[in-house]
């Protein structure tokens, strides 16, 4: 029972420091932004209701939304915006034209988080250290240069993996919490009215009498949500019980205490506004508190780089990403992983994003559209998961999700104010990354609609071929074919020019599922073709750690013995040609040549050895 407990507890700690990293740190611009855009009077009143806004906006998505209602819908003990597309898209598999609308819709989500993924490091980092700012005005300047260092520090280390200081996350992220509420306490205690601001009628008021100002600031309101979706993404590494443990004793009380305190702080000196968080600290706490706030930014940061590594590779074996190269940082724990295309090409966009917006206050015109329309998509596939695979009647899915879906839907319409503003930058990285995402995923269809054209059905083949048979070598070939029953160019080609067969054959074809885990139980499925030859399927989940060797090992049991010293592996590298007519635009097959021919090898990708693969090379006109 203690070590349950125990259990429970370092698991708590962990959610903390890495579910709630990124709404820990809007503290730092939050309220500032509201307050400082100009559209706000400061008077008792409103402040009031900004706050009870505040508070509220947390209650309903952050409380209700997420850790109540959508932590119920995991894939499997996952969750993320790839887990609930896979959920959905489950759901709905009799209905092939919604279920094609619901990929696109979600697969746009998950390129959306990317947008998201570059705007939360670069916002975070800057809005800790312009408290360098309130320190004295002579560290303007340094603000940006030392925000490029941090962050530069921060991708470099990637590689070595997390896990060594992953450790001090928790620890580091409770101590944030801790000082923010305390630093909210103590302003608290000198404006002890500032909590009549937790009733509801607060807010209600304000937005009645200023619904048009109410609209405009919902664009800066949502910064106090932005992270909600983390909680959902990480329900696998922590599970339900601690991110809401997290969340209600934790989190939203400290969240709370702070932007009361800055409140109370607004209250007392309206002045206080060009940097609230900051200005809320004595004067010998203001180095050590922006120490702590950068801690904190890069744990959030981190967060997200990782995320970012784990929706990737998630993607690549939905099929929507070509594959690229995959580094494990652990031994132990199989989902460290660091993909350096996606670690340099995130640092990269997040720099042009420091210098391009300069400032958190710029930055936060930037977000907003990308999270409020992730939330958006995330309550539409929730609707679809609860009325079709729960099968709950339709008013009570309606009446589950409607709520939420008019509140995402506001505060999305608010941001778009900000387009111009910058909220175009993630949007433009999102709409790029689907591009290419799409362009892949219907270039491998018309691709295997190409190879199916041309192909030879396999057992017919073998048959023809075993009339009067080829010479036979020890050893086992493995010949690794995207469509099942089809003659490999590989074999084709051994058999042209060698003229020979192995002693053992094997037909591979590797599936990827919308499922996150397949057990060892339902890894292959296997048909024996006769003449010591099989059909093999490997069937992974989108979590699963490809091991092509490693899953090879089952058909011992069939009476097949697999020796790595005289296995050999024969894969087709095809060089795919664009032509004109038909199949894609001309500009997006070039796109998806091009995309082919950089993709990381399989046998990298299925971990074979590599003094053991054999290529052979075709061209092939799409």
């Amino acid at each position: 029972m203690s070590r349950k407990k125990s259990s429970l507890a370092a698991l708590t700690l962990g959610a903390v420091g890495v579910v709630y990293g990124d709404i820990g740190t809007s503290v730092l611009y939050a309220i500032k932004e509201v307050f400082g855009s100009g559209h706000v009077a400061f008077t008792p009143e409103n402040v009031y209701g900004i706050l009870s806004i505040f508070f509220w906006t947390m209650t309903v998505i952050v409380s209700i939304k997420y850790v109540v209602l959508v932590l119920r819908a995991d894939n499997n003990g996952e969750g993320g915006l790839v887990a609930m597309l896979a959920l959905a898209s489950q759901a709905v598999k009799d209905k092939p034209q919604l279920r094609g609308v619901l990929l696109a819709v979600g697969i746009f989500g998950t390129c959306l988080f990317y947008g998201d993924g570059v705007i939360t490091p670069a916002i975070s980092v800057l809005g800790a250290m312009e408290g360098l700012e309130v320190v004295s005005p002579t560290f303007k300047d340094w603000v940006v240069p030392l925000t490029l260092f941090v962050l530069s520090c921060l991708f470099a280390v990637q590689k070595s993996g997390t896990g060594g200081i992953g450790k001090f996350f928790g620890p580091i992220t409770l101590v944030w919490f801790a000082t923010i509420a305390v630093l909210g306490v103590s302003h608290i205690v000198q404006h002890p009215e500032i909590l009549q601001a937790l009733s509801p009628h607060h807010a209600l008021l304000f937005m009645w009498r200023n619904p048009g100002t109410t609209f405009i600031i919902l664009g800066a309101v949502v910064l106090c949500v932005t992270g909600a979706e983390a909680l959902y993404a990480d329900l696998g590494h922590f599970g339900k019980k601690p991110i809401r443990i997290a969340w209600f004793a934790v989190v939203m009380p400290a969240l709370t205490l702070n932007y009361f305190g800055q409140g109370a702080l607004l209250l007392a000196r309206p002045e206080a506004v060009k940097n609230p968080f900051y200005m809320m600290a004595p004067d010998w706490a203001l180095i050590p508190l922006v120490i702590l706030a950068t801690g904190a930014a890069v744990i959030a940061s981190q967060a997200l780089i990782t995320g970012a590594f784990s929706v990737t590779k998630q993607v690549i074996q939905l099929g929507y990403l070509p594959r690229l190269k995959i580094l494990h940082t652990s031994v132990r724990e199989t989902g460290q992983i660091y993909i350096p295309f996606v670690n340099w090409g995130l640092f990269v966009a997040i720099v042009l994003a420091v210098v391009l917006f300069r400032s958190s206050s710029n930055l936060a015109a930037a977000y907003g559209i990308a999270v409020t329309l992730d939330m958006l998509i995330t309550t539409i596939l929730t609707f679809f998961v609860i009325r079709y695979s729960w099968k709950y009647p339709l008013w009570l899915c309606i009446g589950a999700t409607g709520l939420f879906f008019v509140v995402d839907l506001t505060f999305f319409a608010s941001n778009m104010l900000k387009l111009f503003a910058g909220g175009w930058f993630p949007l433009l990285i999102g709409g790029v990354i689907f591009t290419l995402m799409m362009t892949w995923k219907q270039g491998r269809a018309l691709l295997n609609q190409k190879l199916r054209a041309d192909a030879i059905d396999l057992p017919s083949f073998l048959e023809a071929v075993f009339v009067s048979p080829p010479a036979r070598v020890e050893g086992t070939a493995v010949f690794l074919t995207a469509e099942v029953g089809v003659v490999p160019n590989a074999l084709l080609h051994n058999l042209k020019h060698n003229k020979v067969l192995h002693g053992q054959n094997l037909f591979v074809t590797v599936h990827n599922h919308e499922v996150p885990w397949i057990g060892l139980g339902k890894r292959l499925v296997i048909e024996s073709l006769g003449h010591n030859c099989w059909q093999v399927v490997v069937n992974y989940g989108f979590k699963n750690d490809p091991d092509l060797p490693k899953a090879l090992q089952q058909m011992r049991t069939r009476g097949c013995e697999l020796e790595t010293m005289t296995t050999s592996y024969f894969l087709s590298r095809d060089v795919v040609v664009p032509t004109i007519g038909g199949g894609m635009m001309p500009w997006r097959e070039k796109l998806f040549a091009q995309m082919h021919h950089n993709a990381s090898g399989a046998a990298d990708f299925l971990k074979l050895p590599n003094n053991s693969v054999v290529e052979l090379g075709s061209k092939i006109e799409i």
